[in-house]
């Protein structure tokens, strides 16, 4: 079964793809490695067939960036091999999303327009909810609809269904249930 997953990005990473004009363009690569600033989607347990939404955390809101479907997940020093030249100049198109401690590469097909006008509502952001084999989890410092710290959400985290479902309202700018 497909999970979904977030990724939070930096709000600097956020400003350079702005400022890149990559705002509108179909998310089809990220990356990923072994520090806390690039965490790892192996070791998240993302694999082909799952979702992944980027997100931002931005004046005590959330905002869903768009998604994309995982068609491979790649290890960085050997992608060159296993890549089409079509996908392999994906990478290098993308290379904002790239820092120096890359050591792998998710691929997959042109996902929904990268944006970064998509507040997460207060009532959904209170009742997103994420997976573990611990059990099931929601965002902390979450008060009044505002997201105060992004510290639970700094990661890549699987998503309960009911919320990847939300998310997945957002991005393609249909109402959400709660």
């Amino acid at each position: 079964m497909a999970e979904a997953y977030t990724t939070l990005w930096t709000n600097d990473l956020c400003t350079a793809l702005i400022r890149g004009g990559f705002e509108g363009e179909r998310l089809s690569v990220l990356f990923g490695g072994p520090h806390q600033s690039l965490p790892s989607f192996g070791r998240a347990g993302v694999k082909p067939g799952d979702r992944v939404y980027p997100i931002r955390v931005f004046r005590k809101r959330m905002w869903v960036l768009g998604s994309m479907e995982v068609a491979r997940l790649l290890d960085y020093d050997t992608v060159g091999d296993h890549l089409a030249m079509e996908d392999y100049l994906r990478l290098a198109h993308w290379k904002p999303l790239k820092t120096s401690c890359v050591t792998e590469v998710v691929v997959g097909p042109p996902g929904s327009p990268l944006t970064f006008d998509t507040p997460v509502p207060g009532n959904v952001l209170t009742q997103l909810t994420y997976r573990s084999r611990r059990g099931e989890r929601h965002i902390k410092h979450v008060v009044d609809g505002e997201l105060l710290r992004a510290v639970s959400v700094h990661g890549i985290y699987r998503l309960a269904p009911e919320s990847a479902s939300a998310l997945d309202a957002l991005v393609s700018n249909q109402p959400v249930h709660s």
